[in-house]
């Protein structure tokens, strides 16, 4: 009787995380199946001032990148810390998990992500303020994320 052993089959690197996208429609078993079969990457942790091009040149070096799609702030149409970053194949995709994850991209710590695939309005941030929902909690001053959060800076007062 032979027993498949799961650690040996698997890889931490590529396998998909415990983070699910809470707008996605559909459900969860559909959701799954897409980010297995996903070519698409969430980045998480850029700085406001880190340009398409820097993404490209970072992650080309695992793989042909199909488009590049960065983060807006709903409200002000600046980036705001996050993009996709599709690839022509989940190989690819897959290397960029293994070796880009964890990296620094001017001066942060990104962290990449399976995502079931972009659709238009999903470059947009989540939060109240039109950034993302993480931006708005954070009580540390980052210069390279805008300063304060945006709560911490209503606390403040203008700086």
């Amino acid at each position: 009787m032979s027993v498949k052993l799961n650690a040996l089959n698997s890889d931490s690197y590529t396998d998909i995380g415990s983070y699910r996208d809470q707008h996605f429609k559909g459900k969860c078993h559909i959701q799954e199946k897409l980010l297995k079969a996903s070519h698409t990457l969430y980045v998480g942790n850029l700085s406001f001032y880190t340009t398409e091009e820097q993404v490209h040149e970072l992650f080309s070096k695992s793989g042909d990148v199909k488009r590049i799609i960065i983060g807006l702030d709903k409200v002000k149409k600046t980036a705001c810390g996050f993009c996709f970053v599709e690839y022509y194949t989940r190989a690819d995709a897959e290397h960029a998990m293994r070796f880009i994850n964890g990296t620094r991209l001017d001066d942060r710590m990104i962290r990449t992500d399976w995502d079931t695939g972009f659709k238009e309005g999903r470059q947009y941030g989540r939060g109240k303020s039109g950034g993302q929902v993480r931006d708005e909690y954070r009580q540390d001053y980052d210069p390279a994320r805008g300063g304060y959060g945006k709560l911490a800076q209503q606390h403040r007062g203008p700086q």
